[in-house]
């Protein structure tokens, strides 16, 4: 049957594809700022908190952008979307290293544009508009993949970081980075949302406005941007502030860009595997397994004596379950709701993900400099693991009675 097949046309295929390189590329330069603290500190007299409150309004505005860059694709088009945001990422990093890019332009550059460029080009919109092409059998298969093949920009990014900013310092490596977002911009256009030939969900007359209230009413919704939250609070306090707490702890600094590294690498698997999973097991279950898992892993992580061998379990154990939550997140957005306005719809999710990210960057920063050290922040992580793991149990993985009937 060729509803079965899991390349379904070959605009499914350029489209998966495509979508698996601008993610590479996007999460792989946003995967390296941590890196750079100490010589915007040292250069830019950039402090701590000031390097955690950019990232934190980064983070805010990814996620305040995305349901907007949703709207966008799911009404014109997936690769106008992403270009768009493309535009705004490449200013950002520009602007960073060409200036201005002090005091306040510091915000601008890594915070606000950066943050808007990540809206429409890291993972959510991408990866919604690859659903749109797969039959719900395999559709959070396929968007496993393109958080996988994302991952491996994870892996690769801060290697590559570390060792251009040894050799050639952090002014040409954004200007790399540049580059490569150029790149994304041009394989952006690649990535088409479905034909109304092509799609593969009935079509239905609801608008936008109908689907944001629909989804509002439903309870599981409601828990799921709610545990989405704490998802963000973690990533974004590990990739923002690792580096700076290994080195506190007595670490080398190569040491916080391998545990990065091990991140995107074991992620790869996780997100594979979580995509696997939820084809064949509860998607609710899968997430409030990965949400107490991370606390099991921090606890060791904070609470062990520091040594590499640590440093890299956690790297690995915590990159397993990096992004493992989204395609399980997203394929119980797409299975309730259907996949026409799974761009708004996820998008709203992911901003729930965003304020918990701008948390994560911010009090990390801000306890550090408050008491000298991350630890509260970390227990905060711990207690937020333990309500994520909870809230998701009751989450109801059944679609609207609107799709039901039709």
């Amino acid at each position: 049957m060729s509803s079965e097949k899991f390349i379904q046309n070959k605009t499914a295929l350029i489209t998966l594809i495509a979508a698996c390189i601008v993610v590479l590329i996007s999460l792989g330069v946003r995967q390296t700022f941590g890196l750079f603290f100490m010589d915007f500190k040292n250069d830019l007299d950039i402090s701590i908190t000031q390097s955690g409150l950019a990232i934190g309004i980064q983070m805010l505005m990814w996620g305040l952008t995305g349901p907007i860059f949703g709207a966008i694709a799911d009404k014109y088009g997936g690769h106008k979307a992403i270009c768009l945001a493309f535009v705004f990422y490449i200013l950002g990093i520009y602007f960073l290293y060409a200036g201005p890019n002090t005091g306040i332009f510091f915000q601008i550059d890594l915070g606000l544009l950066v943050g808007i460029g990540l809206g429409g080009t890291a993972i959510s919109i991408p990866m919604s508009i690859v659903g749109k092409h797969f039959p719900l059998s395999n559709r959070t298969i396929a968007m496993s993949i393109v958080t996988a093949v994302g991952s491996l920009g994870y892996f690769i990014s801060p290697l590559y970081t570390s060792y251009s900013l040894i050799k050639n310092g952090w002014v040409d490596t954004l200007f790399v980075f540049t580059i490569f977002l150029f790149i994304g911009l041009i394989i952006a256009f690649f990535v088409r949302s479905p034909s109304a030939a092509q799609s593969i969900e009935k079509p239905n007359n609801q608008s936008a406005i109908e689907a944001f209230k629909e989804a509002f009413k439903n309870k599981s919704y409601i828990l799921l941007v709610s545990g989405f939250f704490v998802c963000g609070f973690h990533i974004t306090l590990v990739g923002t502030h690792v580096p700076k707490y290994v080195i506190d702890r007595g670490l080398e600094s190569w040491t916080a860009a391998a545990i990065l590294s091990l991140i995107g690498l074991f992620n790869i698997f996780g997100s594979l595997l979580s995509g696997y999973l939820s084809t064949k097991i509860s998607k609710k279950i899968i997430l409030s397994s990965i949400y107490a898992l991370r606390g099991i892993s921090i606890i060791l992580f904070i609470f062990l004596p520091a040594s590499n061998i640590n440093a890299f379990i956690f790297g690995a154990s915590f990159g397993f379950l990096w992004l493992s939550t989204v395609p399980a997140t997203s394929g119980i957005v797409a299975h309730i709701f259907g996949t026409k306005y799974l761009g708004i719809l996820y998008g709203i999710v992911f901003l729930s993900h965003q304020v918990g990210s701008f948390f994560g960057a911010f009090l990390g920063g801000l306890f550090h400099d408050l008491y000298g050290s991350y630890d509260y922040a970390w227990y905060l992580a711990i207690v937020l693991s333990i309500f994520a793991a909870i809230i998701h149990l009751p989450i109801k993985e059944e679609a609207v009675l609107r799709l039901k009937t039709e």
